[in-house]
C-alpha cells in the first residue's frame, strides 16, 4: 500500500506545481513534512516529483504518441508520472502501470492503463535533443551557442540525473562546486585580522563554509527573511557572524571596509537544473538578460567595498555567457580593472583571457558553476 501512498503524494505535489505554479522544492518539502511515509518512500516521492518535473517534455512526447484527444491536466499528470517511472526511474513495468493507474481518477483509469501499457512497450524515437533532454528549445540553442554542442548536450544530460547528496565535515549539505567557491575565497586569508563580506549570502552555505575555514565573515542579503536562513544555519553550525540586511546595489558599508568580498549573485540557475527541477520551465530568455544587468550592478558596487590590494570574487550557478563571461567583460570595461591570475584545475579557463573558471556539471558530477577573481588596486 505504501507504493500507492507515495505515488498519491507525488501526484498531489505535481498537481500543485502544474496547477498553481508552486515551487517544486517548497511544495514537496511541505508535503513530505505532513506525511507519515518512511525514509525509503520519502526518497521515492522526491525522485518521482523531481524526475517527472525535469522530464516533462519528454514524458509528454511519449504519452502523446498514444493519445487521440486532449486530456484534463490531472490526467496528463498521471500519464507523465507513469511515463517517468517506465523510462527513467527503473521501476518494473507492471508496478509502474498498476500502481500509477490505482491513483488516477476512477473515471479515467481505463484510459491511463491503456496509454501506459503502450508506453511501456514502446521504444521511443526523439524528434530532436530538446525533446529527448526535456528542455525548452531556446535553452538548448543558447547553451549550444555558448558552450558548443558537445559540452552543452553533456551538461544537460548530467543535469537530468538526480543530484548526489554531499555533506561537509560539519554535516551541512552543500554541492562540491559551491564548496570550491568558498574555499577559493578564503585561500591564503589571514584569519587573525582579515574580514570577508558575503554580499548575497542567503541561505548561508558559502558564508558558513568560509566561517568553518576560520574566516571572519559578514553576511548580507536584501531580504530580512532570507537573512534569517543564514542566521539559523550559522547558529545550528556554531558559527558567529555579523548579519546585515542590505541592498547589494547600494551597500551601506564604508568604502574599502573588507579584505575580500564575494558576490554570489542571483542568477538564472541554469547550472543547477537537477537540483532546481522546475527552473528550466520557469526561466525565459528575458530573465537571463535582466539578471545579467543586476549582476553587473552588484559586482560594480561591491568593488568599492574592497580595500586596495584586496580580492573581489564573482560566482554564479549558471552556464550562460551573458551571466558569466559577459558580466566579466562589462565589469572590467566599466571599472578599468584587469583580470586576476588563472584559477587552475579543475576549473576550465573562462572569460576573454581565460582567468575566470567554469565547472560544467559533467566535470565532477556537481553543479555547474562559474567564478571570477579580481585584485582591487
Amino acid at each position: 500500500m505504501s507504493g500507492e501512498d507515495a505515488r498519491r503524494l507525488a501526484m498531489e505535489v505535481l498537481g500543485r506545481i502544474e496547477r498553481d505554479g508552486a515551487y517544486a522544492n517548497l511544495v514537496l518539502r511541505a508535503a513530505l513534512d505532513r506525511s507519515s511515509l518512511d525514509s525509503r518512500d520519502r526518497a521515492f516521492v522526491t525522485d518521482l516529483v523531481y524526475g517527472t518535473t525535469r522530464m516533462r517534455r519528454a514524458c509528454d512526447h511519449l504519452v502523446d504518441s498514444f493519445l487521440h484527444d486532449d486530456v484534463q491536466p490531472e490526467v496528463r499528470t498521471v500519464l507523465r508520472l507513469g511515463a517517468y517511472q517506465l523510462h527513467w526511474a527503473g521501476v518494473p513495468a507492471h508496478a509502474a502501470v498498476s500502481a500509477t493507474v490505482a491513483v488516477a481518477p476512477r473515471k479515467v483509469r481505463g484510459l491511463c492503463n491503456a496509454v501506459l501499457r503502450r508506453v511501456a512497450e514502446h521504444q521511443p524515437t526523439w524528434p530532436g535533443p530538446g525533446v529527448e533532454l526535456s528542455v525548452p528549445d531556446w535553452l538548448l540553442e543558447r547553451l549550444v551557442a555558448d558552450l558548443g554542442s558537445d559540452d552543452a548536450l553533456a551538461a544537460l544530460a548530467a543535469m537530468n540525473r538526480p543530484a548526489r547528496a554531499v555533506a561537509r565535515d560539519d554535516g551541512y549539505h552543500q554541492d562540491r562546486a559551491s564548496q570550491m567557491v568558498a574555499a577559493l575565497v578564503v585561500d591564503g586569508l589571514d584569519p587573525s585580522g582579515e574580514v570577508v563580506l558575503d554580499l548575497c549570502a542567503a541561505p548561508g552555505g558559502k558564508a558558513t563554509a568560509m566561517a568553518a575555514a576560520g574566516a571572519s565573515v559578514v553576511a548580507a542579503d536584501l531580504r530580512p527573511a532570507r537573512l534569517g536562513l543564514v542566521r539559523d544555519n550559522a547558529e545550528r553550525l556554531g558559527h558567529d557572524m555579523a548579519l546585515v540586511a542590505a541592498d547589494g546595489r547600494l551597500p551601506s558599508f564604508r568604502p574599502g571596509a573588507f579584505d575580500r568580498v564575494l558576490v554570489d549573485a542571483p542568477c538564472s540557475g541554469l547550472g543547477v537544473l537537477r537540483r532546481r527541477a522546475d527552473a528550466r520551465w520557469r526561466t525565459g530568455q528575458a530573465d537571463v538578460e535582466e539578471l545579467a544587468d543586476l549582476q553587473v550592478d552588484l559586482l560594480t558596487a561591491a568593488a568599492g567595498l574592497v580595500r586596495p590590494g584586496g580580492l573581489l570574487f564573482y560566482s554564479v550557478c549558471t552556464l550562460t555567457s551573458a551571466e558569466t563571461t559577459g558580466v566579466d567583460r562589462r565589469f572590467r570595461e566599466a571599472t578599468g580593472l584587469g583580470s586576476g591570475s588563472p584559477l587552475g584545475s579543475p576549473w576550465r579557463p573562462h572569460g576573454d583571457d581565460g582567468t575566470g573558471g567554469l565547472l560544467l556539471p559533467q566535470d565532477l558530477d556537481s553543479e555547474g558553476m562559474a567564478v571570477f577573481r579580481y585584485r582591487i588596486d
